[in-house]
């Protein structure tokens, strides 16, 4: 099941592309709640490149490596990659009110899918406010 969540961000397309795909953005941005963090990231940002995002609840109860293979890059349009067994893309359109970032997911089957939607949604929602707390 593909899951889709998005948002436009009111900013220039080099903004949101460098934030999105630069380690030192990416450990700013990447959590889906207050209570936890990404400690580190690595982009090697070409296909067949490989990234990297160590997640982990701030209590340092939990955490995970978010890693996976870019199997496609066409700069300022678009990523895809594969991660585990699974395949995501994002794709950033540039619209007269900003830069509209869509995300798409193959889904997983421990939490619903609304879980997996709000998650990756409110990951979304940071990266937006990180961008636009910038320009």
């Amino acid at each position: 099941m593909k899951i889709t969540v998005e948002t436009t961000v009111t900013a220039p397309i080099d903004a949101v592309w460098h934030a999105y795909t630069t380690a030192e953005d990416i450990v700013q941005w990447n959590a889906a709640s207050d209570d936890w963090h990404t400690t580190k990231a690595s982009v090697d940002l070409r296909e067949g490149g490989a990234f990297s995002s160590r997640m982990e609840a701030k209590d340092g109860s939990f955490g995970f490596d978010f890693a996976g293979t870019y199997t496609r890059v066409v700069v300022h349009h678009l990523l895809e990659y594969s991660f585990g067994d699974r395949q995501a893309s994002v794709e950033f359109t540039a619209t007269p009110p900003g830069v509209t970032v869509k995300v798409e997911f193959d889904g997983e089957d421990m939490h619903s899918v609304e879980q997996q939607r709000e998650g990756w949604q409110a990951i979304l929602n940071n990266f937006k406010r990180h961008v636009e707390s910038r320009i």
